[in-house]
């Protein structure tokens, strides 16, 4: 598991798979909202590389985006789908 982690205020973590194209545009999609929105945001990154890892960080699939540990996607809270994809 690799971490990499900004500055701020809110917690946000972006939970991505090694080479998810999808993950690059995710960061600076947060970025530009937290700019737009004038607050400050501390942004980790997280390689999942195990199953075991996908589990314990709720790892539904790359990028998963979480706010103080809530995932972004309401109805992913719910699920235990946790995995590799």
């Amino acid at each position: 598991m690799e971490r990499v982690e900004k500055g701020g205020d809110i917690q946000v973590r972006i939970l991505c798979s090694e080479g998810c194209a999808n993950t690059s545009p995710t960061v600076s999609l947060v970025k530009n909202i937290a700019r737009a929105l004038d607050i400050s945001v501390n942004i980790e990154m997280i390689v999942i590389r195990t199953q075991e890892e996908a589990q314990e960080l709720h790892f539904l699939g790359s990028p998963t985006v979480q706010i103080d540990g809530l995932d972004i996607e309401p109805s992913a809270r719910e699920s235990a789908a946790y995995g590799l994809t």
